[in-house]
């Protein structure tokens, strides 16, 4: 079968691989259709993804169809032809945090795509139950699903209510799910970039409150006089940049909270006394849950989640490695990119 590797940094290659069909009790085989592209898989060929290591297939927001069930396969769930998205996150389901229903953050949690091989492939084996099934939706929704189910997370995470004022830093395709997420919260949204392109796409795309486009030097103060004297109550810092990431606990209410959605492989600092003065809380969001898979299907198939204009780039399988480097230019405007295998 076909499979793109990354060898090294910077290294794609399109290889061969032989197609292991032999299924163990409750795992299915899947036929890749479509395959989402995310900022793992751009870290990870610049060389930059934390907890990685080379040579791997990456791809882990998959829209696939299901040709074949090993034995004891739940078939009122699932059943050979069925239009599915892929859940790849590969919990061990017996330490602390699997048994207390957070396999997101299972202490040996391997997700596909950056601990073990992923999905730039035609075929995968996969464990039946992390595959979420649709007779609405086709297998490009359904491969922006797992990108959606991150913001979910998060959201989920602040408990985001109407009364908020959230703030949204980094517009991005993780920056734009949290917004879909708190939007149905029907919370206020402020969106924050440095790229006037991504907050007027942010705009077009879900009617957000305020943009704000944050220049050099920009302050908790300038924050206060776009919002009419107030600041967030709640902020989702999706850019994985460390100086946002810190400057974000100045740009937050009393009593707020502040979510990183992004990461960076280093040290967050912050000045306690203002962290304790404020009384804010700081979470961290990994990955999202089951739930959170059927419940953004439920919302796609119902039509609250709107998702074609996410996708601005779209490649045959083969000529990933030929268009990918392309796709890191800011120039090419990228918001979501998608293999058609």
């Amino acid at each position: 079968m076909k499979t793109i590797i990354l060898n090294q940094p910077g290294e794609f290659q399109l290889i061969s691989r032989e197609i292991d069909d032999k299924l163990a009790d409750n795992e299915a085989l899947i036929k890749i259709h479509k395959i989402g592209i995310c900022g793992t898989d751009y870290h990870a060929f610049r060389g930059k993804q934390p907890f990685f290591s080379y040579p791997r297939v990456l791809g882990h927001e998959l829209g696939a169809e299901v040709v074949a069930l090993g034995k004891n396969v739940d078939t009122e769930q699932l059943v050979i032809g069925d239009k599915v998205s892929v859940e790849p996150y590969l919990n061990c389901g017996t330490c602390q945090a699997c048994l207390n229903e957070k396999p997101n953050c299972c202490e040996n949690l391997k997700v596909m795509g950056v601990h073990t091989d992923g999905g730039m492939c035609e075929f995968l084996k996969i464990p039946a139950h992390k595959l979420h099934r649709s007779k609405v939706l086709g297998y490009e929704q359904l491969a922006l699903v797992e990108t959606l189910g991150i913001g979910a997370h998060a959201v989920q995470r602040a408990s985001v209510t109407s009364n908020d004022i959230v703030l949204v830093i980094g517009a991005g395709p993780i920056g734009l799910s949290v917004i879909q997420f708190a939007k149905l919260h029907q919370a206020k949204i402020v969106v924050m970039d440095f790229n006037q392109q991504r907050l007027d796409f942010a705009k077009q795309l879900f009617n957000t409150d305020v943009s704000v486009l944050a220049k050099e030097g920009f302050t908790s103060d300038d924050l206060k006089t776009a919002l009419n004297g107030a600041l967030p109550t709640v902020i989702f810092d999706a850019t994985g940049n460390p100086q946002s990431m810190m400057k974000a606990f100045s740009y937050l209410a009393f009593g707020g909270k502040l979510i990183f959605v992004g990461l960076f492989q280093g040290d967050v600092t912050f000045f306690d006394p203002d962290f304790h003065r404020r009384e804010m809380t700081l979470f961290a969001s990994r990955n999202s849950l089951p739930a959170d898979f059927k419940m953004i299907i439920k919302n796609m198939e119902e039509g609250n989640i709107q998702t074609q204009a996410w996708l601005t780039h779209e490649a045959p399988f083969e000529e990933l490695p030929n268009v990918f480097e392309s796709w890191l230019d800011p120039s090419s405007k990228v918001i979501k990119a998608m293999l058609s295998v």
